[in-house]
């Protein structure tokens, strides 16, 4: 069986990766003061993060339409492929996947949808373990999802909750966080739930706390430092797991500035990552 893999832009998978395993990637929706972008054309991520504050009216987002998912199903399908997995970020967060579905459905059963429960890299290495393990078929695609899930970690230190709040994405605990004065709020996604895991009143306070828990997080398989255009801050938090334990990652470790379909909801100036443990 030759199986193909489509995600959508929100899995931040860098584009050389995305080249090597020749993943489909749908790109989300970015809407900018009222015009329309294709998540990651027509405007950089640094110039979408640098223009965020001062935005008059707050971005906004949209899924993909069900016929560009229909396009790129076709696409591998012509290519010879007998299924695709179709991998996506949670439903809590994002009608992505719903749409992935309605699409799937008219291909029978020959589009199989996945909802990682998660967003970013933390969605994204559940695309590349799945990706890794194509040629074995649609079965071990499917068990690198769930082994990678299972032993997934996706924290960041925002900003501000201010955006996070905006979007009506968290519940009422989390973003009451954003009421304490001064505050920078720490957060992890598990299973599609925004959690807060704390705040504290400094960037460095923060930093520091990021790196107590990757350090705590033992042996990985795979790592992401993530930033929304908060480059000094990841390569800080780059820098100090290096120099505490250069072992503790058995792959290339990426970097990634995440995408503004994202970053619509987080804000600029945070850090975070994405872990696989092994």
């Amino acid at each position: 069986m030759k199986l193909g893999i489509v995600t959508d832009s929100t899995s931040d998978i860098p584009a050389f990766l995305i080249e090597q395993h020749g993943i489909e990637v749908v790109p989300s929706i970015l809407i900018l003061e009222g015009k329309e972008y294709a998540d990651g054309i027509g405007i950089s991520r640094e110039e979408f993060y640098s223009r965020l504050p001062s935005l008059r009216t707050p971005p906004t987002t949209a899924a993909p339409s069900i016929g560009e998912f229909s396009t790129r199903y076709q696409k591998l399908f012509d290519n010879g492929c007998d299924h695709i997995l179709s991998i996506h970020p949670a439903v809590q967060l994002t009608t992505i996947i719903n749409t992935a579905r309605q699409a799937a459905q008219g291909y029978a059963d020959r589009v199989t949808c996945v909802d990682s429960g998660s967003l970013s890299l933390g969605l994204g290495f559940q695309v590349l373990a799945a990706a890794e393990m194509a040629e074995a078929g649609l079965r071990s695609a499917l068990e690198a999802i769930e082994s990678t899930r299972k032993r997934l970690h996706v924290s960041a230190a925002l900003d501000t909750m201010e955006y996070l709040r905006r979007s009506g994405r968290v519940p009422g605990a989390v973003a009451a966080l954003g009421g304490l004065l001064s505050i920078k709020p720490m957060i992890e996604l598990t299973d599609g739930v925004v959690k807060a895991i704390g705040a504290v009143r400094t960037t460095k306070q923060a930093n520091e706390r990021m790196l107590n828990f990757l350090l705590a997080g033992g042996k990985f398989e795979r790592l992401a430092i993530l930033h929304t255009n908060a480059e000094s801050r990841a390569r800080e938090l780059l820098n100090g797991l290096m120099q505490r334990d250069s072992q503790s990652v058995s792959r290339d470790i990426l970097m990634v500035n995440v995408t503004a379909v994202i970053g619509t909801h987080l804000g600029p100036n945070g850090v975070g990552f994405a872990a696989v443990k092994i």
